[in-house]
């Protein structure tokens, strides 16, 4: 059992949890991710780590509502447990096994996209601690969405916060803001997009065209996180991948986002009813014949 330590709401539906959780601390990474079940029947959810503290062997992580498995885990309190807690998964980010004066010589940016913006954090951070300061785009819907915003000012070396309704920050999604940083004439070596599908498929339209090198953090569907499933599957390039262990970053210029988020469309019937399920709760009957109300 991994006791949640600290357990508070970030903006509407997105709740970040700190886990005691010494193994994967002592040995995590930016860039990895855990899976986590609330109890034995419970779903496996894998999430990105946004945080960790090896001395106090803590993980933190942010949880959005999506379906009916993590709103059960956005009312999680202090105190509570997680059933399991398996990590770190996947491999780190590139730049942590990159010569150190290579990279202090490198220009980054990073472009986040909602909650993208957790995964962003421990890698801009880890840069920060090793004198390297990178600049940081993060777009949300409206102020309230956008999601720490002290703990990414503290680290970047410039930060940029987009809104798409204008109402602070710069009006508009994060690929104008980089084209805007561009035209300024900031030159960059390297670009870190993480975010909806959607979003990284337009940065990454965007920077190839700017040619600017693009890493990518893909999200898809997972199951077991060991690669054997194929839920994850990606096309990338020529070759096919499978995000929890050959990723999660990839070469976004590569990925066939079109395909990813085509199959991550799979799925969507049946967390669909399982939400029904958890919203009607004793008064789910099952009458549809398909999702199992009834037992």
């Amino acid at each position: 059992m991994y006791k949640i330590l600290k357990a508070k709401k970030l903006a509407d539906k997105i709740f970040l949890m700190e886990v005691h959780a010494p193994r994967v601390a002592s040995h995590c990474q930016p860039g990895q991710f855990v899976i986590v079940k609330m109890d034995e029947k419970g779903e496996r959810i894998p999430l990105t780590i946004c945080d960790y503290d090896r001395e106090a062997g803590t993980i933190t992580i942010v949880v959005q509502e999506v379906g009916a498995s993590t709103t059960k885990m956005g009312a999680l309190k202090e105190g509570d447990y997680f059933r399991d807690f398996t990590g770190p998964l996947g491999c780190a980010s590139e730049f942590v096994s990159e010569d150190l004066e290579t990279l202090k010589n490198k220009k980054m940016l990073f472009v986040a996209g909602g909650v993208g913006a957790a995964p962003v954090y421990p890698q801009v951070k880890w840069l920060h601690e090793r004198g390297i300061d990178a600049d940081v785009i993060v777009g949300a819907k409206t102020k309230d969405m956008l999601i720490l915003e002290d703990e990414m000012k503290a680290v970047a070396g410039n930060y940029y916060p987009c809104t798409d309704d204008g109402t602070y920050g710069h009006a508009g999604m994060v690929t104008t803001m980089v084209e805007e940083l561009v035209n300024e004439g900031k030159k960059y070596d390297v670009c870190v997009a993480i975010g909806p599908m959607i979003m990284m498929k337009f940065v990454c339209l965007l920077t190839k065209k700017l040619e600017i090198p693009t890493i990518v953090s893909m999200n898809p569907i997972m199951v077991d996180g060991t690669g054997m499933c194929g839920a994850c599957r990606l096309q990338v390039g020529d070759e096919i991948k499978f995000a929890c262990v050959d990723g999660p970053e990839f070469d976004g210029h590569l990925v066939d986002f079109d395909q990813a988020m085509k199959r991550s469309q799979m799925y969507k019937t049946q967390e669909g009813r399982a939400m029904l399920k958890l919203q009607e709760g004793d008064t789910h009957h099952g009458g549809c014949g398909h999702c199992g109300g009834d037992e």
